[in-house]
């Protein structure tokens, strides 16, 4: 019985814990890919990264919901290095089949320089 008190208190406290991110906690990714895409469009990369690779406008929750973890890995390349470029570093743009640890070791190591 002494210890069914510590164990109510430790019970309460991990419950408590989910609750203090809140109830929208699980959409914040959707207000971030929303942000994302407001920036990403003030840059107009519809006209200058898409267009030149022929790929489609990102829609509100492209990268918040995994649909083709392929495509979406090679969006986010394509992303990255034209936003490398379009801040004054030339940055090769990564080919589809290229290897993927090799494309975030280049974009992670081109970040590095800044």
């Amino acid at each position: 019985e002494e210890g069914a008190p510590g164990r109510r208190g430790e019970r309460e406290r991990n419950e408590e814990a989910p609750a203090e991110r809140g109830p929208g906690a699980a959409f914040h990714m959707f207000v971030l890919m929303e942000d994302l895409l407001d920036k990403l469009k003030l840059l107009s990369y519809e006209e200058e990264a898409l267009r030149r690779h022929n790929m489609r406008p990102l829609s509100r929750h492209y990268f918040a919901l995994p649909t083709n973890p392929g495509e979406q890995f090679f969006m986010f390349c394509t992303l990255a290095a034209w936003l490398i470029s379009k801040a004054g570093h030339p940055f090769e743009q990564p080919q589809e089949y290229d290897d993927p640890n090799a494309v975030i070791s280049n974009v992670l190591s081109e970040l590095r320089s800044f």
